[in-house]
């Protein structure tokens, strides 16, 4: 099966962490602000190591900032604004340097596999060794620049202090800001349904709507992981249920995604000098293919309510 998005030495934030009194005891706006600030901490922690090329670095960072626009977009109502907009303009642009980087290195694990080590030494030879240096080349540029600390510090500074934290003090002063239990179990309500929905076609769906699919399925998990630190003892239960298959299909669609891009590179490359074109796709693509999809499948019923299925 192909590399995990999710896969790696550093553990997930919130996973395995035992909840405090006072956690549980959080509004909608210090719960955001936990969830930001540890993201924005782990884009720092990981920045000189993805700078010298480290590819878990690299992931890591690229979680962090999923994470956060999954956080965002959770709390919506109360944290999209103008300067929300800006910084995540500035965010694709980062994102841009990190996912092509990323790219590269989960295809240059995959050919060194031993099931593709030939047919990716005979079909894309050097090709890839020369992309994962211009990607990471330009990644290092992309975070040491001015407009890097500038979004960092800018990011920083809107978690604290940004519009959104007094229209949600104003909000609370006025009886009008809604609790975090019940805000958390009907957002995520809507979010379980919305990725059911948009999944009942997911054996015919195309790559792209998968791959939208599979970026819901990594919010939902994202936020079912920091919720269930911070949310009470009584609607834990029902959030760990949904955590597991929400992840298995994030992981499963991102490995058949990973897949299909390594695939293509056989059609995108010249063969070697002096070699002779080969086979364009890599040996069991079409048997590991059906079997990721088969495994997404299944992911997805376990998210439907036991009734449903």
């Amino acid at each position: 099966m192909g590399q995990t998005r999710e896969s790696g030495k550093t553990k997930p934030a919130y996973s395995g962490r035992k909840p405090s009194s006072t956690a549980v005891r959080l509004d909608c706006a210090a719960a955001f602000q936990g969830i930001a600030r540890d993201c924005t901490a782990r884009i720092t922690a990981h920045h000189s190591s993805a700078c010298a090329g480290d590819a878990e670095a690299v992931h890591q960072i690229r979680v962090a900032i999923t994470r956060l626009r999954a956080a965002v977009s959770f709390f919506a109502p109360m944290t999209v604004d103008a300067e929300w907009l800006r910084f995540k303009k500035e965010i694709a642009w980062l994102n841009g340097s990190l996912g092509a980087a990323r790219d590269t290195d989960v295809a240059v694990d995959y050919a060194g596999r031993k099931r593709y080590r030939t047919w990716a030494q005979g079909t894309i030879g050097q090709d890839l060794d020369v992309r994962r240096l211009r990607d990471h080349r330009r990644l290092v540029r992309c975070l040491r620049s001015q407009r890097f600390r500038r979004l960092m510090e800018g990011l920083s500074d809107w978690i604290e202090r940004g519009p959104w934290v007094a229209r949600w003090k104003k909000a609370e002063r006025r009886k009008l800001a809604e609790p975090l239990r019940s805000y958390s179990k009907h957002k995520l309500d809507r979010w379980h349904k919305r990725l059911i929905r948009n999944g009942r076609r997911l054996k015919t769906m195309g790559a792209s709507r998968r791959h939208r699919l599979r970026i819901k399925a990594k919010r939902l998990r994202y936020m079912l992981e920091v919720l269930t630190d911070i949310v009470p003892v009584s609607v834990r239960g029902e959030f760990r249920r949904l955590h597991r298959p929400a992840k298995r299909l994030q992981r499963v669609l991102g490995d058949l995604r990973d897949l299909e891009r390594f695939g293509r590179l056989g059609a995108g490359s010249l063969p070697p000098e002096g070699g002779k074109q080969g086979n364009l796709r890599p040996p069991g693509y079409r048997q590991q293919k059906k079997k990721l999809l088969a495994a997404a499948v299944e992911a997805y019923r376990g998210l439907k309510p036991v009734e449903a299925r």
